[in-house]
């Protein structure tokens, strides 16, 4: 009988997928935001993206990743405080090497793919508030916000039999509550606390440089392909399918919400549909391992439009300066994504579900969404207020005119 092991080809898969992953962070969204900020802010936004890097990774490894998936004391079908936040019995990793598996690969490996999930979510928050918040502050925010919402949404919906949201049956294959309803509400509840940006929103706050978000953009499409395939945890069919069907809504979105902005403004726009396509993939990520081409064209097509409208008309009626449009891509998009997977999740839809129970499952995902994005704008709110009251959140008026590149990090991005 061959000796236990990791699965090579599965290990390989994942390896592959966490590098994506990461790339995502840096340089995707350094890249992709870096571009839509005026020229004056783009370090400060390059910085923030690098610095939360290295922030979650080491809290990750002190004790976040055994909070998120540490499962003592879990019983499925039981309530109790390890339903909703797990333990420390895998702080700093002890007892964690290469040779302990999480099923058919290194736990080790399991650990550093779940740590570039815990690393962008917050990253993606920093568009909120982009070019007015002290990087102090982002610091303060971004460290107490991911104990006190990411790991414990994580582990009520990944953390196995036991956990709150896995036990009640919440499908969210790759982040849709986990990442982007968190990260989308908790930029909207930001922006909104700390204000717009001096002048807006009759000022001129247009991208310094398109090419940049353009191949930002590139390099998060490509790399969605490890965020979504590689939350399969194996190199299988429903991998392949995550990535077929990430790729149909990222193209259906991006189509879609140009041809919108084209009918609307007589012209389609790069930027659109880069915005569209990150919309679709936002949306298609909590339904990826479960619906097929169908699910993925629907989703795509829904999310296009409906962040188009977030993101535009309802933002300027509300006039609240979510800078970077992370509420209306984001917190939408995956909203959209994790309430359409209670369809097209279904055999009849051409997802593998088989004979799905729709209503009670659209029932479950409508709760699951709503309740987790209500938790994380009481948090975020509780949290901002605090980090006000001790370091301040907005940088001075002074500060802001000049830049933070300059203000708060002594460099230019540009030739003085």
């Amino acid at each position: 009988m061959p000796e236990a092991g990791p699965n090579s080809g599965d290990t390989a898969w994942i390896l592959i997928s966490t590098a994506l992953v990461l790339f995502m962070t840096i340089p995707g969204l350094a890249l992709f935001y870096g571009g839509l900020v005026r020229t004056k802010n783009v370090l400060s936004v390059l910085m923030q993206c690098f610095a939360l890097t290295g922030l979650v990774t080491l809290l990750w490894l002190v004790c976040g990743y055994s909070m998120a998936f540490d499962t003592t004391g879990m019983q499925a079908g039981q309530v109790g405080l390890a339903s909703f936040v797990g333990g420390l019995s895998k702080a700093f990793l002890l007892g964690v090497d290469g040779s302990t598996l999480s099923g058919s690969i290194p736990e080790v490996l399991f650990f550093s793919f779940q740590m570039t999930f815990a690393i962008i979510t917050p990253g993606l928050v920093v568009g909120a508030f982009a070019e007015r918040m002290r990087f102090s502050a982002v610091l303060w925010f971004s460290a107490i916000w991911l104990f006190v919402v990411y790991i414990p949404v994580c582990h009520m919906v990944w953390g196995g039999d036991g956990a709150f949201l896995a036990d009640l049956g919440v499908f969210d294959f790759a982040g849709g509550i986990v990442v982007h309803i968190t990260a989308g509400v908790a930029a909207l509840v930001a922006c909104i606390v700390i204000g717009p940006r001096y002048g807006y929103p009759g000022g001129a706050f247009i991208p310094h440089n398109m090419t940049m978000t353009a191949t930002g953009t590139a390099m998060l499409w490509v790399g969605w392909f490890g965020f979504n395939g590689g939350s399969a945890l194996s190199a299988n069919g429903d991998a392949a399918m995550a990535i077929t069907v990430t790729h149909i809504s990222a193209s259906t979105a991006g189509f879609v919400w140009m041809c919108i902005e084209w009918v609307k403004h007589g012209k389609p726009s790069l930027l659109g549909f880069a915005t569209g396509a990150i919309s679709g993939l936002a949306a298609v990520t909590p339904a990826s391992g479960f619906i097929g081409p169908i699910g993925g064209l629907v989703i795509g097509g829904a999310s296009g439009s409906l962040c188009f409208l977030a993101a535009t008309t309802i933002k300027r009626a509300l006039r609240y300066d979510d800078s970077l449009d992370v509420f209306g891509v984001h917190g939408v998009g995956g909203f959209i994504g994790t309430v359409l997977v209670a369809f097209f999740a279904a055999g009849s839809l051409g997802g593998n579900q088989g004979d799905l129970a729709i209503g009670r499952q659209f029932a479950v995902q409508l709760g699951a969404g709503l309740g987790v994005a209500a938790y994380t704008a009481a948090a975020t709110w509780a949290i901002l207020k605090a980090v006000d009251a001790t370091v301040g959140l907005r940088v001075a008026g002074q500060q802001e005119s000049q830049g933070l590149d300059l203000a708060l990090h002594d460099e230019a991005g540009y030739r003085l």
